[in-house]
């Protein structure tokens, strides 16, 4: 590890303020609990010139009704968001999968809108200054070439975000506010665009402030990762699954796969409502994800087993998703 690069540090004490200075700092990158970052920095992976701490910007944090939505500031830890009985009762897919993101210490910092904006990963991306150095760089940082797809023009490298694909098929929305207060809501799967080196699709002034989901109305969801080690680990493929059921068909499905593409992705699954969830409904699901997924070298385990979990888990939590919606049908 490196030491930390020379910066300029902010510490903003309002929301206003925080969107000031990144307007005003276009270099600069935000800090959150610094769990991806600081460590990023630490491998020589960027060198901003100013850090702008979001930690005492109060307007960030908290977990709150508005309304029939839920409203959750990006300033929020990971800790606070599995263990709060609200969201354990009526988002338990959400507390699944902040309960599934590294160990405990890190939900203790990590935050909401860390996890939604975090860097890209790649083998030939996160590895230590002399081993990149070693090895040409990368399209991704100080490099020209992207070794995962070597006549690419494009970065290949791969989002492993728990929270995003929960978010998306929960059908959340994202507060992105401005200098001068300029606010917009993006749906989940648009603030996010696929390019390693440019996945998080945000304005140079703009910061997301929080995350509102809407009433469920009967929907069911669920969260799967497949990793390495039990716990720590990034996803090596994760899936979120919502489903309504009406009697014996599918009133509404949605998945949502993360680990596999650089952007979390969205599964067209529209075909299926109306249909019973039945043999071939699931060789249905399996070939439109499996067009849509796009699996490459980019971690330690090969794109073939990655493929395989994701299909596999895709599977398995429309199974236990339509069991146990048979006593709540609509």
């Amino acid at each position: 590890m490196n030491l930390l690069p020379e910066f300029r540090y902010h510490r903003p004490q309002s929301l206003q303020e925080a969107a000031r200075l990144k307007a005003t700092l276009p270099a600069a990158r935000l800090l959150g609990g610094g769990t991806d970052l600081l460590v990023n920095l630490r491998r020589g992976l960027g060198a901003p010139s100013d850090l702008i701490d979001l930690q005492s910007v109060a307007e960030l944090r908290g977990i709150r009704r508005d309304g029939e939505t839920l409203w959750i500031g990006a300033g929020t830890t990971l800790a606070a968001l599995a263990r709060d009985p609200f969201i354990a009762a009526d988002y338990p897919s959400l507390a699944e999968a902040a309960r599934a993101v590294a160990g405990p210490t890190h939900r203790a910092a990590a935050t909401l809108g860390g996890n939604l904006c975090q860097d890209t990963r790649c083998v030939f991306y996160n590895q230590s200054e002399w081993w990149r150095q070693g090895n040409s760089w990368c399209l991704k940082y100080q490099g020209e070439r992207c070794h995962v797809v070597e006549k690419s023009d494009r970065c290949y490298a791969t989002y492993h975000g728990d929270i995003a694909p929960v978010l998306m098929v929960l059908d959340a929305e994202a507060l992105v506010v401005a200098a001068g207060g300029a606010a917009r809501r993006v749906k989940l799967s648009e603030l996010f665009r696929e390019n390693g080196a440019e996945h998080v699709n945000l304005q140079p002034g703009e910061l997301l402030a929080a995350v509102e989901i809407p009433p469920q109305g009967g929907r069911r969801a669920a969260y799967a990762k497949a990793r390495i080690r039990d716990a720590v680990d990034f996803p090596l493929a994760g899936v979120a699954v919502s489903l309504r059921r009406a009697g014996d068909v599918i009133r509404e499905i949605r998945v949502a796969v993360t680990g596999t593409n650089s952007a979390p992705l969205s599964i067209a699954t529209s075909g299926l409502e109306g249909r019973p969830w039945d043999g071939a409904a699931a060789e249905e699901l399996t070939r439109l994800t499996r067009k849509q997924l796009n699996v490459l070298a980019t971690t330690i385990v090969g794109p073939k087993y990655r493929r395989r979990v994701a299909l596999s888990l895709v599977r398995q939590l429309v199974d236990r998703l339509w069991t146990s919606a048979r006593g709540g049908e609509e």
